[in-house]
């Protein structure tokens, strides 16, 4: 064994090497990225592994099932609103006989530090029917992600681990171990086992629900779903989740007593330990990082003898992260004082980089748009979202990746023009491409600008799925007209130039496409830099 300092993302991903990993895909997104930007890193450097960016969620799930049909371990990362992406197959592979064990990280974002809301994808695994792993720090993720491998392949069944942004970019002490060998190449021996046609799908699905069954019964015995029964105090119980616990015990030793206590890692969660801990005590308080699922649960229809307090009496805020102090008061613990701050400081919300060609880009927007009275300006998830910021205010719209044009598409059509939709480069890949079939297909009068900056910039400057180069050929295979495919460069320079030839694409009774090509700044500092070191 040896020990390592590491971010709760790379101790995942480490440890997922340790444990046989073969092949491994993603899609940027925070607070998940480190993963696969370790295992990337790895995998150049050694060769081992096969690591990669996919276009999205979706097709990175797809490709690890083919990697569990050919025998080998294989994991997906994502962020929890790209699990919305990635929904269709990981539910339906809850269904098929996995065969190379498949684990798939989802970091949720209590708090909102990177995303558009706090979704808690437990709710998806158990929705999905598939076991969950919630580590409570770094040591027990890279320990998971064996057991996790392990797991899949024993019962032939994905598996989810749930990580949050807390523990996903903190850093400790981590001791290792030995590396196992890679599965050897198996392709799976039931092939109908993974076709979902309803005749199979039926006798797959009452598999399924017999293996839940067994699922719930491993939680009872699940060395991570631990209950500790104080016999001589009953006035009230915890049960904690994920980091809950570490916040739990941060307080612990100021109560008068240590009272009865447990702790949930692994899903289905264990419902006769949690039995048996209501049967005790006359109250009790759930500690959860996320949505109140165990609470939920504990909660039902039904008035219950025993008392719950949580998120959903609001003794426990219902929103954001939580921490020692705010989970204080319904411990009965009074507040703790911190030293005062000498002044209110200044908030800081996020802006465009200084030299951003979004903000060259924005500019002969607005000023090819400030005729209008009717118009709208949709967009997206990504750096240039911040042009819904002053001093821009350019855009009107942010939902989620690649809902602009389809936006746009649906306000033309009902009489707003005109209608523009403002998407990155690699969001267009990501979910941008099918929306633009469907505005090829009505020839919708709209106008769609790409800000190609060539990186996924606000996820820390991952490589775009394909180069700048063939971003225009694309978009003619998907069927837009090439005389109203314009490709611009935003600098100051142009901005007549580029406000010209926006102002006539909007008065196109019909589909246009204007590539606004220049790279990041950010990605520009990174290659020089590189370039310089070698």
């Amino acid at each position: 064994m040896a020990e390592q300092v590491l971010l709760g993302d790379e101790a995942i991903a480490l440890g997922a090497i340790h444990a046989g990993l073969s092949n491994a895909y993603g899609y940027p997104g925070t607070p998940s990225s480190e993963i696969m930007g370790y295992l990337i890193d790895y995998s150049k450097k050694t060769g081992k592994i096969h690591a990669g960016w996919c276009s999205n969620e979706k097709t990175a799930y797809e490709d690890a099932l083919g990697v569990s049909m050919a025998g080998k371990r294989t994991m997906v990362t994502t962020k929890h609103v790209g699990l919305n992406v990635a929904a269709d197959p990981f539910i339906n592979s809850a269904l098929l006989k996995i065969n190379g064990g498949v684990v798939v990280v989802v970091a949720d974002d209590p708090g909102m530090h990177s995303s558009q809301d706090e979704q808690d994808s437990r709710f998806y695994a158990d929705y999905a029917k598939v076991p969950c792993f919630e580590p409570v720090n770094q040591q027990e993720a890279y320990e998971m992600m064996g057991e996790a491998f392990e797991f899949s392949e024993k019962y032939n069944i994905p598996v989810m681990m749930r990580i949050v942004t807390r523990l996903a970019h903190s850093r400790a002490v981590v001791d290792t171990k030995e590396e196992r060998a890679q599965n050897k190449k198996k392709k799976t021996d039931d092939a109908t086992s993974w076709m979902l046609l309803p005749l199979y799908a039926r006798r797959q699905w009452d598999r399924l629900l017999l293996k839940y069954d067994e699922f719930s019964k491993k939680s009872e015995d699940s060395k991570y779903n631990q209950l500790y029964i104080n016999p001589d105090f009953k006035k009230y119980g915890i049960i904690t989740t994920g980091l809950g616990k570490n916040y739990y015990i941060e307080n612990l030793p100021e109560l008068s007593v240590k009272p009865s206590h447990l702790h949930i890692g692994f899903y289905p969660y264990p419902a006769e330990k949690i039995k048996k801990l209501a049967a005790h005590v006359e109250k009790i308080i759930v500690i959860e990082e996320g949505y109140p699922f165990i609470e939920q649960k504990l909660r039902g229809i039904l008035k219950q003898p025993v008392i719950i307090e949580g998120k959903l009496d609001n003794k426990i805020q219902p929103t954001g992260e939580l921490n020692p102090d705010n989970v204080r008061p319904v411990l009965g613990l009074a507040e703790r004082k911190g030293l005062a701050a000498v002044e209110k400081l200044p908030g800081r919300p996020p802006q465009l980089c200084q030299g951003c060609s979004h903000v060259d880009s924005y500019n002969f927007i607005k000023e090819a748009l400030s005729g209008y009275s009717e118009s709208i300006v949709t967009s997206d998830i990504g750096c240039y979202a911040l042009g819904a910021m002053p001093p821009y205010s350019a855009i009107e719209s942010i939902v989620c990746m690649g809902a602009c044009i389809g936006n746009a598409k649906g306000a033309a059509e009902a009489g707003l023009k005109p209608a523009v939709a403002v998407i990155g480069d690699s969001t267009f890949y990501h979910s941008g491409m099918t929306a633009l079939v469907d505005a090829v297909s009505a020839n919708t009068p709209m106008t769609l600008i790409i800000l190609d900056n060539g990186t996924v910039a606000m996820t820390g400057g991952q490589e775009t799925i394909l180069p700048s180069s063939q971003l225009e050929s694309v978009i003619k295979g998907l069927g837009v007209n090439p005389e109203h495919i314009k490709t611009v460069v935003p600098i100051a320079k142009n901005h007549d130039e580029n406000v010209k030839i926006l102002k006539e694409e909007l008065e196109y009774e019909g589909l246009s496409v204007v590539l606004s090509v220049r790279e990041c700044i950010e990605n520009i500092k990174r290659r020089l830099k590189k370039e310089r070191s070698e």
